[in-house]
């Protein structure tokens, strides 16, 4: 059977195209920059490498829930319901995935879910305080979730070939999340720290960062890899130290 996709594929990507707000047609071009970059510098070996394919996938259906539900268990420990009317208090994978964040987990080990939402106004302690543990509830997760990786490391030191390249993939994107997240730009967790901590209203700054958010993270991934990746090497040296000498 033959269809004519040239018109009718045109149409349909066109009209795609122009649904997408302006962050989502960025976000796409970048995406897309990445891959290219990605396969042109590996040869997409490394990409596509079954114990990182597997690693990545145990990250957007186990990590990220994780994640998210640390957020909506804590926000909800704290008496503000907002997480469980909402349905994310659960470890349901298809209430915490976020599509683009999964695609940038895969090019480049830093991504992102659906993040929850709560109101600090029903929490019964401090609101700043409040902020400070929700927000830092996610990304404690993700080192838990590392320092997992390295007791199975550890019960299996002699274990080669794809169990440790499976656990090393997922050892690393793990802390490597753990550090992004905690990068003071909205929407990553590191920013509602902030927020917390400054004095005064933060309304202005908080607004005018929200705007230049993603751009300033898609810059630090281009041009200043080095913000993350140092922190993460030394969590890295610091966790094998203790677990694995």
């Amino acid at each position: 059977m033959y269809s004519n996709f040239s018109g009718r594929g045109r149409n349909v990507l066109s009209n795609w195209w122009s649904s997408l707000s302006q962050y989502q047609k960025i976000t796409v071009a970048v995406v897309g920059l990445l891959l290219l970059y990605w396969i042109a510098v590996t040869g997409g070996g490394g990409l596509l490498s079954p114990a990182r394919l597997l690693a990545i996938a145990t990250i957007v259906f186990i990590a990220f829930p994780v994640h998210e539900f640390a957020h909506a268990a804590t926000a909800v420990a704290l008496g503000d319901e907002t997480p469980r009317l909402q349905g994310r208090y659960t470890l349901n994978p298809l209430a915490h995935i976020d599509p683009m964040g999964a695609i940038l987990i895969l090019l480049v080990g830093f991504g992102w879910a659906k993040p929850v939402q709560w109101n600090p106004n029903r929490i019964t302690i401090d609101r700043r305080l409040g902020a400070i543990l929700v927000a830092m509830a996610g990304p404690l997760s993700n080192l838990a979730l590392a320092i997992l990786g390295f007791l199975l490391l550890r019960l299996h030191p002699y274990a080669g070939g794809f169990l440790s390249q499976f656990l090393s993939n997922f050892i690393i994107i793990n802390v490597s999340l753990f550090v992004f997240n905690l990068i003071p730009v909205p929407p990553l967790d590191g920013s509602h720290v902030l927020f917390a901590l400054l004095p005064g209203d933060t309304y202005k700054l908080r607004a005018q960062l929200s705007q230049y958010g993603f751009l300033i993270l898609f810059a630090v991934l281009f041009l200043a890899r080095g913000i993350i990746s140092v922190p993460v090497e030394l969590i890295l040296r610091t966790l094998s130290r203790i677990f694995l000498a």
